[in-house]
């Protein structure tokens, strides 16, 4: 199938999600409060690369930039990783042919798709995955903590684009053939792997969460279908563990898979790829529960 007929198909279907999206009270979404609250904990920070961003992946792989959809008719970029060699299944006879990946979808921390989550989405392909990490910023990284505000806040401004975008993210790895899809972000970008993973429902089979802003909403809460992992700072003063385990006690009362793990000693951002509040231990720690639970809810 080629580009160009991909993102016809995904037209269409990004535009229905825009639908969707307009049908679901998103006006939390737009909370200021929320953005006050983040910018406080990167008061000080810059971008500048961690140890996340600068381990190799666990096998060479590919990537590129890639178009993955429209929204509201303009096209949405992102960065695609795969790994390199892939498995193949012969048919008749044939050369084989790779085997499809199950997927990731990858949203970048306040910062935005810079060098650094590029490396972090090059990681998780390097695990067995394609990996989509989606451009929320129009383009755009921040290489301060005033102009991430802005670009955050504008993405808050409109909380129904960015959820046409992540909709459009998931149809276009299916169309590339995941037979499963699963979410993950940082900061910024945790409060909308959440996100995803309520709008999204059977779209989405496994959602990881870093710090990102829990959901209050008990029927926004009962919507969501996959797996949950959260990974939370106990010194968070933007996200405090009671708000986390007020969420957490909510969705298990609701029967749903829910699994958190608060790190004593950690702060907001402890395992972004971009900041100076990385947390080695802890990330590290948060890292291999990533790892272990895609492969258990993605490869099984």
């Amino acid at each position: 199938m080629s580009a160009t007929t991909v993102l016809a198909i995904l037209t269409i279907s990004c535009g229905l999600g825009v639908a969707a999206a307009h049908a679901t009270d998103l006006s939390d979404l737009s909370d200021l409060a929320d953005l006050e609250r983040m910018a406080a904990e990167h008061q000080h920070d810059r971008p500048a690369a961690t140890p996340a961003a600068t381990t190799a992946p666990a096998q060479p792989v590919t990537a590129e930039e890639v178009d993955f959809g429209e929204v509201q008719g303009r096209p949405v970029r992102g960065y695609l990783a795969r790994p390199q060699e892939r498995p193949g299944k012969a048919q008749g006879g044939t050369a084989a042919a790779p085997v499809p990946l199950p997927a990731i979808i990858v949203i970048p921390e306040w910062w935005g798709l810079n060098d650094n989550m590029k490396a972090m989405t090059q990681r998780l392909a390097g695990e067995g995955y394609t990996a989509l990490a989606v451009d929320l910023f129009g383009g755009k990284v921040a290489a301060d903590p005033d102009t991430a505000k802005q670009l955050v806040g504008a993405v808050m401004a409109h909380p129904e684009a960015a959820i046409a975008t992540l909709r459009s993210a998931a149809d276009f790895l299916r169309h590339q053939g995941a037979s499963k899809v699963g979410v993950v972000g940082w900061c910024f970008g945790g409060g909308w792997a959440l996100q995803t993973a309520l709008e999204l429902q059977q779209g989405i089979d496994a959602a990881v969460v870093y710090y990102g802003r829990p959901e209050k909403d008990r029927a926004r809460l009962e919507r969501l279908r996959a797996p949950l992992l959260g990974l939370f700072g106990a010194d968070d003063q933007s996200i405090p563990p009671a708000a986390v385990h007020e969420m957490e006690g909510t969705l298990k009362q609701l029967g749903k898979s829910v699994e958190i793990h608060i790190y004593e000693g950690a702060g907001h951002a402890f395992a972004n790829a971009s900041g100076t509040n990385y947390r080695p231990a802890a990330a590290e720690d948060a890292w291999k529960r990533t790892v272990a639970f895609f492969k258990q809810h993605l490869k099984s």
